[in-house]
């Protein structure tokens, strides 16, 4: 029987809205890449946008989770809280975002830890930013160009085919 002839066995994000999750299921939704906490540069006269491998000081680098995650916005009041509507507006998320790819009307990959059923696999497809990044402390903004990077507009190519399993 497919999810369509038994919908009550379709996970919530593909049942449901950005707006209809309840704020658990949201925060399940992230893969914990931490793509979106890279500072990017954005062209004033075109408006495209840059990536760079700068990343917010409260990120850990090798976890990729946020220090401070409660109080984020106290401490980096630019920091941008994903929302439905903000996700909705939003053109830079990654191309491999969970909240992108379910507002788009797309699955989630065999990497995300709700498919997988853990939270290495991001790691293992190379999604995270984990070892990738320099901190923002210390870098004047001007100096932001020097790391400026393609990776997090790219799905890696470990990340597009699920690895067999061993017997």
């Amino acid at each position: 029987m497919t999810e369509a002839e038994n919908p009550g066995n379709a996970p919530f994000w593909k049942t449901k809205t950005l707006e209809e999750m309840t704020q658990t299921e949201w925060e399940s939704l992230c893969d914990g890449c931490a793509r979106c906490c890279l500072n990017k540069l954005e062209d004033w006269d075109t408006g495209a946008i840059v990536w760079t491998d700068v990343a917010c000081e409260l990120l850990d680098g090798t976890t990729c989770r946020c220090r401070d995650y409660a109080n984020r916005t106290d401490t980096v009041p630019d920091c941008i809280q994903l929302t439905p509507a903000e996700v909705r507006t939003l053109t830079w998320l990654p191309p491999t975002c969970a909240y992108r790819l379910v507002r788009d009307g797309e699955d989630l990959a065999w990497w995300h830890p709700l498919v997988s059923g853990t939270p290495e696999t991001v790691h293992l497809a190379g999604i995270s930013v984990s070892g990738r990044t320099v901190t923002e402390v210390g870098i004047e903004i001007e100096d932001y160009e020097n790391h400026v990077v393609s990776w997090p507009e790219e799905w890696p190519e470990e990340a597009l085919e699920k690895p067999s399993q061993e017997a």
